[in-house]
């Protein structure tokens, strides 16, 4: 069996590397170089919530994509920006934002929902000036549970993004594959004790965890998983008790035919996301009349890890094509 550590990093499609900076890269040298700018958006007592902001040095107004981290939003930051996407934004003359958010357990599902919709709206309304994005012209992506965030804007922000790019994302978060013991973690890893569990959380709310904290709160997790304790966690609510105060939380349940376009990309061996999660909200989206494709990598695990390199490389450049349609 793997350690704690071992099976959370492999898993955390974290495996997406950050980049900070850029230059022209082959560009012209009347170009500007790519650079990447740490705003605060959002201060909750002491606490400053940031987002970096990459694109052009230059003042002109620019499509933007605003890109969520995952981390079963427990662990991660939003320094995890895939390099794709970053090199299409470069290439392609985008702004990309990279927010951070509150990390549960230390708050709740609602505030971090809050924290998304705060950001939405400083991007929107602070962002045409501080770094000349067109507020009409935004993206949502995001992987994993930033996946799960991406389908949340198209129903919590008002106006809704243009498009959303959701990479093995799920529509609910209340389904038995979160509130129920979990084969795949009781079996891949040594089962983590309550004591162990709790040690790495419950201090200082964070909005960003990396390296030995994000190992360790990998192993609260785990536990979670373990013991199909992470809705009840990370949201507050209990599934079994409280199963309609979920319902906001779960885009499954609120696509209306008003639901922006929305291209998905899952593996159909997904062991910590279900393809079915993706494959539902497509049934879903198909039932409202959305405009919608969900392409499935035979073979993928989470994060497409064991599939096709074919299969993976195809998906990722339909994704990105599928950004330039919608913002160029």
């Amino acid at each position: 069996m793997e350690s704690p550590e071992g099976v959370f990093r492999s898993l955390t499609f974290l495996a997406i590397s950050a980049v900070v900076i850029f230059g022209p890269s082959g560009a012209s040298a009347a170009e500007a170089a790519f650079v990447k700018t740490t705003y605060t958006y959002k201060v909750v007592g002491d606490l400053s919530i940031q987002a970096d902001v990459y694109r052009a040095n230059d003042a002109v107004s620019r499509p933007g994509v605003v890109w969520m981290h995952g981390g079963a939003l427990i662990v991660g930051s939003r320094r995890g920006v895939p390099n794709g996407l970053l090199d299409l934004c470069r290439d392609e003359g985008f702004v990309l934002v990279s927010i951070d958010y509150r990390l549960a357990p230390e708050v709740k599902l609602p505030a971090i929902i809050e924290d998304v919709q705060d950001a939405w709206a400083w991007v929107r309304k602070e962002g045409p000036s501080l770094f000349h994005v067109n507020p009409d012209k935004l993206l949502a992506s995001g992987g994993s549970a930033g996946g799960y965030l991406t389908m949340m804007t198209g129903i919590c922000v008002k106006p809704p993004p243009l498009a959303l790019l959701a990479y093995w994302g799920y529509g609910d978060v209340d389904g038995p594959w979160y509130t129920e013991p979990s084969p795949h973690y009781r079996q891949a890893a040594p089962l983590v004790s309550k004591e162990e569990a709790y040690q790495a959380v419950g201090q200082k709310v964070l909005t960003g965890a990396e390296g030995p904290e994000q190992a360790a709160r990998g192993r609260f997790y785990l536990y979670l998983r373990q013991n199909g304790l992470w809705t009840k966690e990370v949201s507050g609510f209990d599934a079994d008790t409280e199963p309609k105060k979920l319902d906001p939380y779960c885009p499954v349940r609120n696509v209306t035919p008003e639901y922006p376009p929305i291209l998905m990309i899952h593996g159909t061996e997904d062991a910590d996301v279900p393809y079915e999660e993706s494959a539902a909200m497509a049934r879903e989206l198909a039932r409202q009349g959305v405009a919608h494709e969900l392409i499935t990598v035979p073979g993928g695990g989470h994060g497409l890890g064991g599939a096709d390199k074919e299969l993976i490389a195809d998906a990722h450049a339909r994704a990105l094509e599928f950004v330039k349609k919608h913002l160029k």
